[in-house]
């Protein structure tokens, strides 16, 4: 055993019912660091009691999406059928994992609930999140491969194929979820994105309104608006853009009459706090506490990679609201973080914290 392994047991023998928060803060580690290393110790024998697992209370838990990203951007025009010169990047995504780490950035305890395989993909995204979350209840499957989304674009930088192969989300069920429930039915937050199955959404839905715990539902895509649950009762945020509200509702949103419509009517499927995003037209709100308002786009000139903006907004708007933020600051937070992330090559802008997002806020209401 290594140095960090000896010392966590050292102190379990303690202090058998430490928390992994308690431990992390004793032996001066990060609690992601910890809640690995007690993973490997269980797998190894080293640990065979539970006792010290207790329900963390106000963790926000994520559940969905843990990916790699590949672009692939072509020196010269697409030849098919022999080998063409790239250039390429890697980078981890996932909608729930880049929220994950937006809110870990931010000072939050997080954990991310989702599936993977036991590949090279999997380690990049361990390598890049464990600081920022908890990644101890993240299923790991060996007969399976981690999701992976690759994008050949052109010189401009139009796409020209994209393969997603995210056939492992499948096994992200509800028997799964079950084996995590005391992490769920402590949590101050749930944030699920619609990479689950409406089979799973409905479950999450049901243990959220049986234990009183707030539910934000974050779309993916167009298509797969149909796994929305039948029932829209007791969510508590969605957060949507334009198409995906088009597709779900059957209406078309054209102008700033049909958009406040629109939003409106899913207040009155039941959600407490509704926005729809529509790129530089900005943001459109509705809840069951404020009339409908409108946000305009804050302009940014020097796009460098909208990739991660839609959930760099999700989690400051969220962040800003459990921390007490009247809705119209909390909004405003999410669409700051949004703007500053295209500004960056990064799909989680590594220059976050709270500090930085508290004066980017004072410097732009200014």
């Amino acid at each position: 055993m290594n140095s960090k392994e000896t010392s966590i047991l050292k102190y379990l023998r303690e202090n058998p019912y430490a928390s992994q928060m308690e431990i992390a803060n004793e032996l001066k580690m990060s609690r992601p660091a910890v809640a690995n290393i007690i993973s490997q110790l269980i797998k190894n024998g080293n640990i065979t009691g539970r006792a010290y697992i207790l329900p963390e209370n106000k963790e926000i838990i994520c559940i969905g999406g843990a990916n790699v990203d590949r672009k692939y951007t072509l020196n010269n025009k697409l030849q098919m059928g022999t080998s063409n010169p790239t250039s390429s990047i890697q980078s981890v995504g996932g909608v729930a994992r880049n929220i994950a780490e937006n809110l870990g950035r931010l000072g939050q305890s997080v954990r991310l609930l989702s599936v993977v395989g036991t590949d090279m993909e999997y380690e990049a995204i361990e390598k890049a999140s464990s600081h920022w979350m908890n990644l101890f209840s993240v299923e790991k499957l060996p007969n399976y491969t981690t999701g992976t989304y690759s994008a050949v674009l052109d010189s401009t930088g139009e796409m020209l194929l994209a393969l997603a192969n995210m056939d492992i989300y499948e096994q992200l069920t509800v028997d799964y979820l079950k084996k995590h429930e005391a992490h769920l039915t402590n949590a101050q937050l749930i944030i699920i994105d619609m990479n689950c199955s409406k089979e799973v959404i409905e479950y999450i839905r049901t243990v959220s309104i049986g234990h009183n715990i707030p539910l934000a539902l974050i779309p993916v895509s167009s298509p797969k608006m149909d796994r929305m649950p039948e029932s829209l009762e007791g969510i508590e945020w969605l957060i949507t853009n334009k198409d995906e509200a088009e597709t779900y509702l059957g209406v078309s949103i054209n102008d700033k009459e049909s958009w406040e419509k629109a939003t409106r009517l899913f207040v009155q499927k039941g959600i407490s706090h509704v926005a729809i995003t529509w790129g530089s037209q900005g943001i459109m709100y509705a809840g069951s506490d404020m009339e409908t308002s409108h946000f305009s786009a804050i302009l940014v000139e020097n796009v460098i990679d909208v990739t991660g903006a839609g959930d760099a907004f999700v989690s400051a708007t969220l962040y800003a609201w459990l921390n007490g933020d009247v809705i119209s600051t909390a909004i405003q937070t999410g669409m700051l973080n949004a703007s500053n992330t295209i500004r960056s090559s990064e799909t989680v802008r590594t220059e976050l914290s709270r500090n930085n997002l508290t004066n980017e806020m004072e410097e732009f209401i200014k």
